[in-house]
């Protein structure tokens, strides 16, 4: 009787937590219709009455609903949208989602390691397929994340995972997308979170700063010999920034740093250098223009860094990035930055009602953001050839009030929109005799 119920106890687990953590769908449907939404393209297009067809994981076509005629017998299924919206899956740039847990429990930590120069630490393969977190984020339209280590001068070397799969190599989009520069500070800010106080002189930072151009001048020399006489796993992991195969991130938020990342870049030549945070950025978009930088500009959701800036200061500057001719994109970084990747649909649809137009901002978070990583020949907009990864709304996804998944897909592959916070207010509802949600 005692090993029945062990038994019972195990098998019950089990079914909880397949619950809370849903298994791949197995790709049952090779050709799809999807009739009648209105399509949200990502380059700025949008279709009001669209039939999208996806073949084999691929968008086939987005079409007119009114003028393409239904071949019934070319279709798997057809699923009728009508009145809903359809949007490319948001993807989440610079965030430890799939490396964190629980914030508070180190244990569950895995985006940092100990050192200051760790450009060879992957988040590749500790990326965590079974992390609750990530199933509450896609139900918000984020189906693609840039997975960052962070910590230290340089952080490490991120990955591009969509958040459906097995394990980290079923997820993988992108492995070993670029490598990340935390750009010491020049000054630093005494004071509380919400009462900063005066700014004073890193007296460190000329040290610091030399200290990366020591590392890349060292990295660089080694990338140009033809058969290093030992392998160096630090200078190994730089190959790719020097050839222009991986992404150069480049952390900083003010205009003495952001100057100085300028001139890092041009001395050392970097093919794609991005710079994220960006709070000034557009002080010097002229510079960022002429030296190749796109920008991932740091959560608009955020107090004012400076006590003279206006309240809806960080609001706008999505709004003047976009005058100033900048390719950027949207990230939600900070405090339980994993939890919060979200809301990043939301910090959209603010930079909407703050200047941008509605298919501008779908862009800050879709084709953008597929540029400045380097995917947007498989992601990042509904257009022919790209992955079939994308959602559906019953209402617009950037309204936190309408932004409600009804269906989802990864690589053209239906996923279980559900999580533990959909099942706990299920359960509530119904043990107060509420309506279901």
């Amino acid at each position: 009787m005692k090993k029945l119920i062990i038994t019972y106890i195990v098998l019950l687990s089990v079914q909880l937590f397949a619950q809370v953590v849903p298994a791949p769908i197995e790709q049952k449907h090779q050709t799809i219709l999807l009739q009648n939404g209105k399509a949200h393209i990502g380059n700025g297009d949008y279709v009001n009455n669209a039939a999208v067809g996806i073949k084999d994981g691929k968008i086939l076509f987005v079409k007119n609903a009114l003028t393409y005629k239904v071949e019934k017998a070319e279709w798997d299924t057809i699923i009728d949208i009508k009145g809903k919206h359809v949007y490319p899956g948001f993807i989440a740039p610079n965030v430890t989602l799939g490396l964190t847990e629980i914030d508070a429990v180190k244990a569950s930590r895995d985006f940092e390691e100990t050192g200051t120069i760790n450009p060879n630490v992957r988040s590749l393969t500790s990326f965590n397929m079974d992390s609750k977190v990530m199933y509450t984020v896609r139900t918000n339209g984020v189906l693609v994340c840039q997975s960052t280590p962070q910590g230290g001068l340089i952080s490490g070397t991120s990955s591009i995972m969509a958040l459906d799969g097995w394990n980290w190599e079923d997820a993988v989009y992108k492995a070993d997308d670029g490598v990340h520069i935390n750009w010491p500070k020049k000054y630093r800010t005494t004071g509380w979170w919400a009462e900063p106080g005066v700014s004073v002189a890193n007296d460190k930072y000329e040290e610091l700063r030399q200290q990366l151009h020591d590392f890349f001048a060292a990295a660089q020399a080694y990338c140009k010999e033809k058969k290093p006489s030992a392998v160096n796993l630090k200078y190994e992991a730089m190959r790719g920034v020097f050839k222009g195969q991986k992404r150069l991130f480049l952390h900083a938020q003010f205009t003495p740093e952001i100057n100085d990342i300028i001139d890092f870049s041009r001395k050392f030549k970097l093919a794609h250098p991005v710079l994220v945070g960006g709070y000034d950025a557009h002080h010097l978009a002229d510079r960022l223009k002429e030296n190749n930088f796109s920008v991932i500009l740091r959560k608009p959701h955020q107090l004012p860094l400076f006590e003279d800036d206006f309240p809806n200061a960080p609001y706008e500057r999505p709004y003047k990035l976009q005058q100033a001719g900048i390719l950027f994109c949207l990230e939600n970084s900070g405090d339980m930055e994993a939890m919060n990747s979200r809301n990043l649909s939301f910090l959209a649809g603010t930079a909407w009602a703050y200047g941008l137009t509605e298919e501008e901002a779908v862009a800050t978070i879709t084709l953008n953001t597929a540029k400045i990583l380097g995917i947007d020949d498989r992601l990042g907009s509904l257009e022919e050839g790209k992955d079939a990864t994308l959602f559906v709304s019953d209402g617009n996804a950037l309204d936190m009030k309408s932004n409600q998944a009804f269906l989802a897909m990864v690589k053209g592959r239906f996923i279980e929109l559900d999580n533990h916070q959909i099942q706990l207010s299920k359960k509530y509802h119904k043990k107060y005799g509420l309506s279901q949600p």
